[in-house]
């Protein structure tokens, strides 16, 4: 369990969210595209219920980035200051907060951590966080959500 509520939002104050309970996950993507888009060796992603969100402020936009293969990755980012805030995440009612937009951040640690081929050379996962090389399967989603409930409890 962590400590409830949680709060976060952009670097200009405009956007502001408070989480009322624990994330379904958490897990760090090391793929080239949530390099690029963070600007850092991997995205922390806290996926949550969406009713478990309260979303103060100016809401968040939705912005669509092309990436040169066609592909088009959906984010949502404060419309005034442009920072990230988080994203759709797999599955119907979870919406996924980007870890580093949380006031408080020492809790976040990930259940697992996915395309890890392409992680930079220096990352060190932990022995007890489960890996997955490419983009895991549904099952390995499971088993992500369950790995973080069992260290949360």
């Amino acid at each position: 369990m962590i400590p409830l509520p949680q709060r976060g939002g952009c670097i200009c104050g405009a956007f502001r969210f408070r989480l009322d309970e624990d994330p379904v996950t958490i897990y760090a993507c090391h793929c080239t595209d949530c390099q690029t888009e963070t600007g850092s060796a991997c995205l922390l992603a806290v996926v949550v219920r969406s009713d478990a969100v309260t979303w103060e402020g100016v809401a968040p936009e939705l912005h669509p980035a092309s990436t040169p293969d066609g592909r088009v990755k959906d984010g949502y980012r404060c419309p005034s200051c442009r920072g990230p805030t988080g994203g759709q995440s797999r599955g119907e009612g979870l919406e996924m907060i980007e870890g580093g937009t949380f006031d408080d951040t020492s809790w976040i640690e990930p259940a697992g951590h996915i395309w890890v081929r392409s992680a930079q050379p220096w990352i060190e996962i932990p022995e007890n966080a489960l890996r997955f090389e490419e983009h895991p399967s549904d099952a390995d989603w499971l088993e992500m959500t369950r790995h973080w409930k069992s260290r949360s409890t």
